[in-house]
């Protein structure tokens, strides 16, 4: 498949810019992935849409706040041309948390990267947090240690200092409520850098509701890293090479997918997130002739569901509308076809639906 293959028209009045005023009042688009059919719903109507008997599956991770921004401390600093060393040493770096390697360590981008060199040190706040370049990756990537310089942990000082990772297309700087409302209620394994969106239209009422229908509940974590927003810089989407992300499925949770499978219970991925751990799980479970469909414990996924994957686990999906030439896009166009998909987005745009990750809903079934 190409690239081109995955775009689409989106007014830029239709990206939410801020959360709707309750969780549940979100709209949600409803499509047949068997023959393409969609219907206009609310996501509060989703108890009444399900059979009763299906396990839902929803993704448990944290997000963190990823974005901090600091000054060079200039032990290696050398100023650019028509740059004073004061104005130099004073300018703001932005450092994005991507990923923890060790307790202190952590993957991150830089800006502007190109002027870090390894050793270069970061100062945070007043003084009370510092960051050591490393070492320099690929795709602009820096590995920096933390280390406070005061009697509070780094993680108490990256939570304090760090700033709710808000996608660029909300175009606006995050505030105090973003730090709850960019958070599922299912958020308490702290990790990802970007929510598990299709998560964030649930309430403790609507769950309540859905599992008086008879269906179950069961959760896995992934931390979301640059794996799921990074953009796809080739043509040919079979040469993207996938960002490797964390999950892990607990041995319960396992169990809970298996039986549901050899009852003929529909499993319910809450978010491409989980379809995304699940399968990936599901596939190394086929490779090492494992008994049972997935597999419990950690793994990375470096998984890129493109049209043609076959999927092993998941059976419907509630998912948010996503960007246009995204690995996002390909995985639902994959999982309910690309023609269907892309009427469905067309309608929803005609519709003036709320796109991305503040926005509206599609529950594929």
């Amino acid at each position: 498949m190409r690239l081109a293959d995955l775009d689409y028209a989106l007014p830029q009045e239709l990206i939410a810019q801020r959360p709707p005023e309750r969780r549940d009042s979100s709209r949600m688009l409803v499509l047949d992935r068997k023959n393409g059919r969609y219907e206009d719903c609310q996501f509060s109507d989703l108890p009444s849409l399900l059979r009763g008997d299906e396990l839902l599956v929803y993704n448990n991770a944290r997000v963190i706040p990823a974005r901090l921004f600091g000054k060079r401390k200039g032990s290696r600093a050398q100023p650019p041309p028509r740059a004073t060393q004061k104005e130099y040493l004073q300018s703001q770096v932005e450092v994005f948390l991507t990923k923890r390697i060790e307790p202190e360590i952590w993957e991150s981008l830089v800006r502007p990267g190109r002027k870090l060199p390894v050793g270069e040190q970061i100062i945070f706040g007043d003084g009370e947090l510092e960051g050591e370049v490393l070492a320099r990756g690929e795709l602009g990537l820096r590995t920096i240690r933390f280390r406070s310089t005061t009697s509070e942990p780094v993680d108490s000082l990256l939570e304090k200092l760090g700033h709710v990772p808000l996608p660029p297309y909300i175009e606006r700087e995050d505030e105090t409520t973003d730090r709850s409302r960019y958070q599922t209620i299912f958020a308490k394994k702290p990790g990802a850098i970007a929510a598990p969106t299709a998560g964030l239209h649930f309430t403790p009422e609507i769950l309540e509701k859905i599992l008086a229908t008879g269906a179950e509940a069961c959760e896995i974590t992934l931390d979301v890293g640059l794996g799921t927003f990074q953009p796809i810089h080739t043509d040919d989407l079979k040469d993207h090479v996938m960002h490797a992300e964390a999950y892990e499925i607990a041995e319960e949770t396992a169990g809970k997918i298996i039986a549901a499978r050899s009852s003929g219970r529909k499993i319910v991925a809450i978010g491409t997130t989980v379809v995304r751990a699940l399968e990936d799980s599901a596939l190394r479970a086929a490779q090492f002739g494992a008994k049972g469909l997935v597999t419990s414990g950690r793994a990375e996924a470096t998984l890129f569901i493109t049209p043609g994957f076959e999927f092993r686990v998941v059976e419907a999906l509630l998912t948010n509308f996503h960007l246009p030439r995204s690995t996002l896009l390909a995985l639902v166009c994959s999982f309910a076809g690309r023609e269907n998909v892309l009427n469905a987005y067309r309608h929803a745009v005609g519709a003036k639906y709320r796109f991305y990750s503040y926005g509206d809903c599609m529950f594929i079934r």
